[in-house]
């Protein structure tokens, strides 16, 4: 014997149809992540492609800002000279994408980098290594304007990838600690003997 069914009586909600028409506001939300994400996309795949000149037109305003170093590129000129700086010492950097996720005013990237160091970087003569670095790219909208992309990783594991540093939990890591910053661990062996 089944249950009689109850009817949408006072003081309760009809349960909304599967069919329903979304709201307008909810497609339109929909199509803008939607070009977003396509715009993001070119933007990393014409990066990897080496077209600059596309990379570019994904910008409303071309701005890099690179946590890790400190570095912000601002404006068309600024861009192209960080394309040609990076790419002629790492002439196959390229970028893969791990996963991709909206929020409200960005779209947020997590993806490994990954190039071999030939040209001089920085006064640094090319070491010949490769390196792969996870990251996040936060690429930044106004509208459907992109208007930035906002990069952040962990300059050390490149630098150790590329035998400039070392990883400072290993003997030559802390060989190097020690004499590249003499007085900082000499006053943290004294503090640790005298217990302050």
């Amino acid at each position: 014997m089944t249950a009689p069914r109850r009817s949408a009586g006072a003081g309760t909600k009809p349960r909304a149809s599967s069919n329903a028409p979304r709201s307008s506001s909810a497609g339109r939300g929909t199509a803008l992540r939607r070009k977003r994400e396509a715009i993001v996309r070119e933007h990393m795949e014409s990066e990897n492609r080496h077209e600059f000149d596309v990379t570019m037109g994904t910008f409303h305003h071309p701005r890099y800002e690179i946590i890790a170093t400190g570095d912000v590129h601002d404006g068309e000129g600024e861009v192209a000279r960080y394309f040609q700086e990076t790419r002629a010492a790492f002439p196959d950097q390229r970028n893969e994408l791990i996963a991709l996720h909206h929020s409200d005013d960005a779209v947020i990237v997590e993806f490994n980098l990954k190039g071999t160091h030939l040209g001089s970087f920085r006064g640094l003569p090319p070491t010949g290594r490769a390196f792969t670095c996870r990251m996040v790219a936060l690429f930044l909208f106004e509208g459907d304007r992109l208007v930035g992309e906002r990069v952040y990783f962990d300059s050390a594991t490149i630098q150790r990838q590329l035998g400039i540093a070392h990883d400072p939990l290993t003997l030559w890591g802390r060989l190097a600690t020690a004499a590249n910053h003499p007085l900082t661990i000499g006053r943290a062996a004294v503090r640790s003997v005298i217990g302050r």
